[in-house]
This record gives structure tokens, C-alpha cells and sequence, in this order.
């Protein structure tokens, strides 16, 4: 049986340059959490059905679980950590809490994350995109109304912020 093999990844994680030696068969939540040691991004099922590791890639919300560590290599990486500034809520994070969208917090930094991905792309989408957008995200607490109450006062907030 053939062993991995170590790789060298340089990309962004955050806005900030990351070099990092890594195994071949490690995934990107195992980097992000395990070896990077940001625990914003959580596993849920690890197989890509919940969204609690949703992270941003290039512009697109992808499942850090599914993903190949060595796949960020060149990349431009955000996770909830790069969200807000410091001790500085996001707008996005804002209407979360103002809105009630966060219960027990464990698949709230995935929502943010497929949220930003979303209002990147899309500052201003409708209800229909925003279900959308959120599709892979499971939520046991909330019933969903408090997140989309969330997500479309941040849509009005993040055309205000420009």
C-alpha cells in the first residue's frame, strides 16, 4: 500500500499568505481545524449534507469536508474567522443576532458563510435565491423564518455599507 505523500500549499486563508506542509489525503476542514487551528468551522456529517463547514474558495461557498486540502493550494480562502473585523461584528453576523437567526450555533459560521457567498455574488437576491443559496445548510433549532429574517435585513444592510 502506497503512503501519502507530504505537499506544500501556499494561498490566502483570511487575506493573509499561509504556507503549511500537509499530507496528500488531507481534507480542508482537517487543515482548517486541526492544523490551523480555526474551530469556526465545524463537522457536522462529513460527508458534505449539513453545510456546518461551508467555507469561501475563490468567491464560491464550498463543504471544507469534501475538499481536498491540497485543492486551496492558489487560492483565496475565507472561513468565519475573516468575517468580522476583530471584536467588530460583520453586518452579515449583525442581523443574525438581531434577527434571532442564531440558536445553538453550530451551523451559524456555515449560513454566514453561504450568506456571504451569496451577497458577493448577489447584493441584492431575492427570497427564492436565498433558499437557494442556503440549501445545504441544516438547522435543527430554528425553523428557518429567523435565518431568512436574518439574511434578507443583512441584504438591506450590505447595500447601505458601500
Amino acid at each position: 500500500m502506497k503512503s501519502a505523500q507530504t505537499l506544500t500549499l501556499q494561498f490566502l486563508l483570511n487575506g493573509r499568505p499561509q504556507a503549511v506542509e500537509i499530507s496528500s489525503e488531507m481534507n480542508a476542514l482537517t487543515l482548517i481545524r486541526d492544523v490551523l487551528k480555526l474551530k469556526g468551522t465545524k463537522e457536522g456529517c462529513g460527508i458534505g449534507e449539513c453545510g456546518a463547514c461551508t467555507i469561501i474558495v475563490n468567491g464560491k461557498a464550498v463543504n471544507s469536508c469534501l475538499m481536498l486540502a491540497a485543492q486551496l493550494d492558489g487560492r483565496d480562502v475565507r472561513t468565519i474567522e475573516g468575517l468580522g473585523i476583530g471584536e467588530t461584528l460583520h453586518p452579515i453576523q449583525d442581523a443574525f443576532v438581531r434577527n434571532h437567526g442564531v440558536q445553538c450555533g453550530f451551523c451559524t459560521p456555515g449560513l454566514l458563510m453561504s450568506t456571504q457567498a451569496l451577497l458577493d455574488e448577489n447584493p441584492a437576491p431575492t427570497r427564492q435565491e436565498i433558499s437557494k443559496a442556503i440549501a445545504g445548510n441544516l438547522c435543527r433549532c430554528t425553523g428557518y423564518q429567523q435565518i431568512f429574517a436574518s439574511i434578507e435585513d443583512a441584504v438591506g444592510l450590505n447595500s447601505r455599507r458601500d
